[in-house]
């Protein structure tokens, strides 16, 4: 019995999704096409995107080496007064 309610479901889904494609063909087809001398360059986009995107990453990259340079720093410290005996800090 539950195999046949999983079976029709499949296939309610299978038929919504055969009329969803059907109707985002049609809505394609019927829409204007914008004449290429109007539309923005695509490829002007896409690298000043990518211009961004690579600044942000040089500003991430500093911002962890800079970090990762404090953390070892930290850790080198802790280090050197973990050896120090405290009597000899006074």
């Amino acid at each position: 019995m539950a195999h046949s309610g999983f079976l029709q479901a499949a296939v309610l889904l299978l038929g919504v999704q055969l009329l969803c494609l059907g109707a985002a063909d049609a809505d394609q087809e019927t829409g204007t096409v914008i004449p290429a001398e109007s539309r923005p360059c695509v490829d002007c986009h896409a690298f000043e995107f990518m211009q961004r995107a690579l600044q942000d990453l040089k500003k991430t990259a500093f911002n962890l080496d800079a970090r990762t340079e404090t953390l070892v720093l930290r850790a080198e410290r802790r280090a050197l007064c973990d050896c120090m005996p405290t009597n000899s800090l006074r």
